[in-house]
């Protein structure tokens, strides 16, 4: 069962930053049109990224699969920040969905803004604000370094692992 929901270590930062940027055009769509099933799929997107990476995501499959490979090599970088910051975008957009529903149209709208800020972060610049927080809460013991000891010492991305050519995220 547990390599149902098993996250990929190391992931391709190509593909989490095209992710990203899918994410900042669905919310970007999901603010102007302001429909509830567009929350929904931004919200249940995050919870398949969380479930298994890009293994259940659409987007993940599309980044992973599709356009990343044509980016070039892939430039891998430790898995758990990463799920940590789909972990991040699956509350924000779980929140914006919920006031959403319940009729808070203009704080579900601003939820989401904040979302494509740090989606927009990662998608272009490669800054995971996900990340900086998972290495700011992994310095302080919160998070204990044996979940990601290729992360010690992050301050604001996960470093790049020097990984055998060949291996692929699956």
């Amino acid at each position: 069962m547990s390599g149902v929901f098993s996250f990929p270590n190391p992931v391709n930062e190509y593909a989490a930053r095209v992710t990203a940027g899918l994410v900042v055009v669905l919310a970007v769509v999901t603010i102007v049109a302001g429909q509830w099933w567009l929350y929904a799929a931004l919200a249940v997107g995050f919870a398949l990224r969380v479930a298994g990476g890009p293994r259940y995501s659409p987007f993940g499959r599309l980044a992973v699969h599709v356009i990343a490979p044509r980016l070039g090599p892939a430039k891998l970088v430790p898995g758990p920040p990463k799920r940590f910051a789909q972990t991040i975008g699956l509350v924000f957009s779980g929140v914006a969905l919920v006031l959403f529903l319940a009729g808070d149209h203009l704080a579900a709208r601003i939820v989401l803004g904040l979302l494509v800020v740090a989606a927009l972060l990662e998608s272009a610049a490669g800054v995971c604000l996900g990340c900086i927080v998972f290495g700011w809460l992994q310095r302080r013991g919160v998070i204990p370094a044996s979940v990601c000891e290729a992360c010690a010492g992050v301050n604001t991305a996960p470093p790049t692992l020097t990984v055998p050519q060949g291996q692929q995220q699956k």
